[in-house]
């Protein structure tokens, strides 16, 4: 869950709008990436940005209601990210506080107008201090537990005013010094999510709206196997999930499709003990130890030749999984040919873009040059995908 920084119009019509987060140039399509470094240090050269308009640098914590680094290694990092800017100059790059793991202090934070305009003055500072483009709020979820975290009923209202008051403050910075801070959020797929906040109003406030469209199905959580970023849903998906949904059902509540980036996952979910029925597909399976499904894992472990696995594609969920017959192991993921048809669908629909999870899934870049081709380079017309 990670740059139209093409801000060249003159200033006098620039600060003219009465937002920052209403001005975007349509054209310029989105490809933010998150960047997870779990606490280590990047070395030199390990994130290329070439293909990328936007990094979501993952994560910043909230410690006494102030946005903290949450590593030691971490300015050293932003400085890293920064940099690139110099070699690519459509790059921002915005600091994600939060999480699944560090959303536990978000409802205490948000939930009143003196304990938020602490954690704004925090953000103002962080934002300064490592030289950022904006901020990415990752709050799974309000109104939700999400992974055992406080929260309230409150969590709704408090959203929408925490937004509100920042896009104030950046748009306050952005007037003194004529450079445009970014405010974006990530928002899960369920209709719970949706029912615990107030996106008609949240939209007005954000540059885009980041949409984990994956993890529909994990084996964690899901007795049977699924794809777990369908774009569409097949008519045999007992859940009835897709990307697809999701994104209607966030432009339902008024968010516009230009400020919807649509999520894609550079891993997959795997599943064990599944038996040999239509190939694993929706099919009953357990939690499986020992098996690493990032994108990169699966290209160099399973879709090489003498592993066992066999790919199929779901043409109704334009999506492609692998089964293993002697291991009874069942894998979603995303790749090229996936990715590819979601491209065509943030055309055909106008939304903003692509947003990934995460950037060290994929680092030969496979996955993410296919974004490039398809969202960056690409000036000629896709074929319409309804």
């Amino acid at each position: 869950m990670y740059r139209v920084s093409s801000f060249a119009l003159c200033v006098a019509i620039a600060f003219s709008s009465l937002s920052f987060a209403a001005t975007r140039n349509p054209e310029k399509l989105e490809v933010t990436g998150y960047v997870f470094t779990r606490g280590t240090a990047l070395t030199p050269g390990q994130v290329d940005a070439r293909y990328l308009t936007r990094i979501n640098y993952a994560f910043a914590n909230i410690q006494s209601g102030r946005m903290v680094l949450g590593a030691p290694a971490d300015a050293q990092n932003l400085a890293q990210l920064t940099a690139l800017r110099r070699s690519n100059s459509r790059l921002t790059v915005l600091v994600s506080v939060g999480g699944w793991l560090w959303s536990t202090n978000f409802s205490d934070m948000a939930l009143t107008t003196q304990s938020r305009v602490a954690f704004e003055d925090s953000v103002m500072e962080f934002l300064a201090r490592y030289d950022l483009d904006g901020l990415d709020i990752d709050w799974e979820y309000p109104g939700l537990p999400g992974a055992g975290h406080p929260f309230r009923a409150e969590d709704k209202q408090d959203f929408t005013e925490l937004l509100k008051e920042l896009r104030a403050r950046f748009d306050a910075e952005s007037k003194k010094t004529h450079r445009r801070l970014y405010l974006t959020i990530a928002m899960g797929a369920g209709d719970d999510v949706l029912a615990h906040a107030e996106m008609r109003k949240v939209q007005r406030y954000v540059d885009t709206v980041n949409l984990m469209t994956y993890d529909y199905y994990e084996a964690g959580s899901d007795a049977t196997t699924g794809h777990h970023a369908p774009l569409f849903a097949n008519p045999a998906d007992p859940k009835k999930v897709s990307s697809d949904e999701t994104i209607r059902a966030y432009e339902k509540t008024g968010v516009p499709a230009e400020k919807i980036l649509l999520g894609v996952p550079f891993y997959g979910r795997a599943w064990g003990e599944v038996a040999d029925v239509k190939h694993g597909l929706f099919q009953p399976g357990k939690t499986i130890a020992g098996v690493n499904a990032q994108y990169s894992e699966i290209k160099a472990n399973m879709l090489a030749e003498g592993q066992g696995f066999t790919r199929y594609w779901d043409d109704a969920a334009k999506a492609p999984y692998l089964y293993n017959a002697d291991k009874h192991i069942f894998v979603s993921y995303e790749d090229s040919e996936s990715l590819t048809v979601k491209c065509k669908y943030i055309r055909s629909h106008k939304l903003g873009g692509a947003m990934f999870w995460e950037y060290f899934g994929d680092p030969n870049e496979t996955l993410l040059e296919t974004l490039d081709r398809e969202l960056g380079r690409s000036t000629q017309d896709n074929q319409n995908i309804q």
